[in-house]
C-alpha cells in the first residue's frame, strides 16, 4: 500500500508536468530602426511584464505605405493582429476594411485623447503627435536660424537637404511655406508654397539624403536640414552639440501615427489588451520620454525638460492641416514639385 508520502510526491511530480498555461501572441507591424528599438523599451516590454500570458511579437517594416502593403497580402488570412502607421494611411486601410475600430469598447482611453487623435473615417486612434522642424549644424551655423526662410539664404547654397515630394516632408514644408506666404487651402492649391520651394531649391544638395538627413548635418556634409521633431531630438542628444533644432517662428505642421485593431487578426483579445496599454496615460508618458513623441493621451504626465523637447507645449504653434483631405491632391503637389521645383536644385 503506498504511504500518504509516496502519494503525495507522485502528485507534485504529476502537477510539475502539467504544462504551463497558454502563452497567448500578439504581432504588432511598426516602423522599423530607432522606433521599434525604443517602443520596445518603453511599451512593450513593461506591457508583457504585467501581462505574461500575453507576449507581443515587433514585425519591423520601413514605413506606412509598405506596412499596408503587407496587411493586403494578409487579408483573405490575416496574421498581424495590431499596425502602427501614419494618419493618412490608416485611412486607407479603414477604406479597405482592414480594420476594426478602436473606440471606447477596446479601451475607456479613447475618451481622454487630443482630439486631434482622431479623425473621421479612421478606424485607429494616435498614439504619437511628431511636428517638422529645422535642424542645423552648430559648427557651421553659429547662431540658430528663426525662420524657415534661412533655408532660401544664398550663404547655404548646396549645404541643405530634406525628402522632398511625395515624402511628406516634402509635402508638409511645402503646406508650411504656403501658409506662411498667406495661402489659405492648400487642398485647393499650394501654388505660393511651390514658389517659395523654388527659392530654396538653389540651396539643396539633396532631396533624398542617405541614410538620413540628420546623420548628414551632425558631419557637416549639409549645414541645414528639415526633419521630424523626435528623431532630430534623438539625433542631437548623440551628436556632441554638432546638431541642434529649432521650430522655426512661422509654426509646423502636426503628423499623428495611429495604432489600429486588424481585423479577425488571430490574437483577438489580447490585442485589445495591448492597444488599451498603449493607449494609457503611463505608456504614452514612457515613449515620450523615450523618443520625444509627444502624447495623445492628455493626461500624460511628461517631465519639463522632455516636454519642452516635444510638441506638447507647442500645439498653438501648428497649422491646422487635413492630411487625409491633402492626400487626394499629393500626386498634383508632387508633380508640380517635378515641374518647378526640382530642376532648380544643383
Amino acid at each position: 500500500m503506498r504511504t500518504l508520502a509516496t502519494m503525495a510526491a507522485l502528485a507534485l511530480a504529476a502537477g510539475a508536468a502539467l504544462p504551463a498555461a497558454a502563452q497567448e501572441t500578439v504581432t504588432l507591424v511598426g516602423y522599423s530602426g530607432l522606433f521599434q528599438e525604443r517602443y520596445t523599451q518603453a511599451v512593450i516590454e513593461p506591457f508583457m511584464a504585467a501581462h505574461p500570458d500575453i507576449r507581443v511579437e515587433y514585425f519591423p517594416i520601413q514605413g506606412s505605405a509598405q506596412i499596408l502593403g503587407t496587411l493586403r497580402a494578409q487579408s483573405a488570412s490575416p496574421q498581424s493582429d495590431i499596425a502602427i502607421m501614419d494618419l493618412s494611411v490608416a485611412k486607407t486601410g479603414t477604406d479597405e476594411g482592414l480594420f476594426d475600430p478602436v473606440d471606447e469598447s477596446v479601451s475607456a482611453h479613447v475618451a481622454e485623447l487630443d482630439p486631434r487623435a482622431r479623425a473621421d473615417g479612421v478606424a485607429g486612434a494616435g498614439i504619437t503627435f511628431d511636428n517638422l522642424v529645422m535642424l542645423y549644424n552648430t559648427g557651421a551655423v553659429t547662431e540658430a536660424p528663426t525662420s524657415w526662410n534661412a533655408l532660401k539664404d544664398p550663404a547655404y547654397e548646396g549645404r541643405v537637404a530634406m525628402l522632398g515630394a511625395p515624402d511628406l516632408v516634402g509635402i508638409g514644408l511645402t503646406v508650411i511655406l504656403d501658409h506662411a506666404a498667406g495661402g489659405t487651402d492648400p487642398i485647393d492649391n499650394v501654388d505660393l508654397g511651390i514658389e517659395a520651394m523654388a527659392e530654396i531649391a538653389p540651396n539643396v544638395q539633396s532631396w533624398e539624403p542617405r541614410p538620413e538627413v540628420y546623420p548628414n548635418v551632425v558631419n557637416g556634409q549639409v549645414w541645414l536640414g528639415v526633419g521630424w521633431n523626435a528623431r532630430s531630438q534623438l539625433n542631437a542628444d548623440t551628436s556632441e552639440g554638432r546638431l541642434a533644432v529649432v521650430l522655426p517662428e512661422e509654426g509646423s505642421v502636426l503628423q499623428t501615427n495611429t495604432i489600429n485593431l486588424v481585423k479577425n487578426g488571430p490574437a483577438g483579445e489580447a490585442a485589445r489588451v495591448f492597444v488599451d496599454y498603449a493607449l494609457s496615460p503611463e505608456a504614452q508618458a514612457a515613449f515620450t520620454e523615450a523618443m520625444y513623441y509627444a502624447p495623445t493621451n492628455l493626461q500624460a504626465e511628461i517631465s519639463p525638460e522632455v516636454s519642452e523637447r516635444t510638441v506638447v507645449g507647442s500645439l498653438d504653434r501648428m497649422i491646422d492641416l487635413d492630411w487625409i483631405g491633402l492626400a487626394a491632391v499629393r500626386d498634383q503637389i508632387t508633380q508640380q514639385w517635378r515641374r518647378q521645383v526640382i530642376p532648380l536644385s544643383r
